[in-house]
């Protein structure tokens, strides 16, 4: 049986069987546990795997399953993690907690021996958060692929460009200095390409709001923070690779805009996200294609609250989205 592989300090990643081009390599588990600890936590059960789940079980006692977010490829086996164990299982949203009760921003847990300081980060989805160590304090091994790294050739998330594919050297960062926090970024922060922002559960504005706040968290330190994503290898520097996500938001953003200004159309048109895809995303490969869309109509959504703020006196109106460049 497959055994959780140490990532930092206070975790260790499993990596489910299930991959495919919006889930890179397959969704990572993690084991959390302080040095000394009887019991652990895990963080985002993965699929409903037969397997997966008997291996995280035999990790040791689970105390409590965490949840970043929503989606089945981490919430599906959390009722059969909870059979094996009897463990609580606590989301954002109540449908996917079982016997415990809702997460909520600014939340401290203590459970294994740790502390874990929820962060909530809407976006990807509007149940999102990232589930903070702050005192985890050591990098992650500069060979992450012997703990489920990303293999050679897999394909990127995110709206399927080839701009979104970044190696996995880029990934991990190369070797860095402790800086005492880990943060484990479900969807929000991926290991390798781009994050999926679907309309209506996901939201451009939040998502660079959220951005924020995980820059805020990751460069409070004196080194680098450390991202445990939900899927693909580990992000060394945390804090570098979401200005990386914002600035290529923004270049999306600007390449949106200058398509309906060349195609003559509102962001609110209800065949701009067609049109935009086919002038934005041409060489976009079929397996992504969905993405490319739901993406695109996340960013026309943003655009259009932007442009009717605008129009909004200012006087006593409420201002535009700060990121609308």
């Amino acid at each position: 049986m497959t055994e959780p592989t140490p990532v930092t300090r206070f975790a260790a990643v499993l990596r489910a069987d299930n991959p495919g081009p919006m889930t890179l390599d397959g969704t990572r588990s993690y084991v959390l546990r302080a040095p000394g600890s009887a019991t652990r936590v895990v963080v985002d059960p993965g699929p409903d795997d037969a397997a997966h789940l008997d291996a995280l079980a035999a990790a040791g006692p689970v105390e409590l399953v965490l949840v970043t977010h929503r989606h089945g490829d981490h919430t599906a086996g959390a009722p059969g993690l909870r059979e094996r164990t009897g463990a609580p299982v606590r989301a954002v949203d109540p449908a996917h907690c079982h016997g415990g009760e809702p997460l909520h921003d600014g939340e401290v847990i203590e459970a294994a021996g740790l502390r874990v300081v929820v962060l909530a980060t809407p976006g990807h989805t509007v149940d999102s958060v990232c589930l903070v160590l702050p005192d985890d304090g050591r990098p992650a091994p500069a060979d992450d692929l012997a703990g489920g790294g990303t293999r050679p050739g897999d394909a990127p998330p995110g709206d399927g460009t080839p701009g979104d594919t970044r190696s996995d050297e880029a990934a991990t960062g190369g070797a860095g200095s402790p800086s005492g926090t880990t943060v484990l970024t479900g969807d929000t922060v991926l290991g390798t390409g781009t994050t999926v922002i679907a309309q209506p559960d996901g939201s451009l504005g939040a998502y660079l709001a959220s951005l924020d706040a995980i820059e805020a968290v990751a460069s409070a330190g004196t080194g680098r923070a450390t991202g445990l994503p939900g899927h693909g290898p580990v992000v060394a520097d945390l804090a570098d690779r979401v200005r990386a996500y914002r600035e290529h938001r923004l270049e999306r953003l600007a390449q949106v805009r200058a398509a309906l200004a060349a195609l003559g159309l509102s962001a609110g048109a209800h065949d701009a996200v067609e049109q935009v895809v086919a002038r934005v995303y041409a060489d976009v490969d079929p397996s992504v294609l969905g993405a490319a869309r739901q993406s695109v109509a996340a960013q026309l959504a943003f655009l259009a609250q932007s442009d009717e703020l605008a129009r909004r006196p200012a006087h006593g109106g409420p201002r535009a989205p700060r990121h609308d460049g």
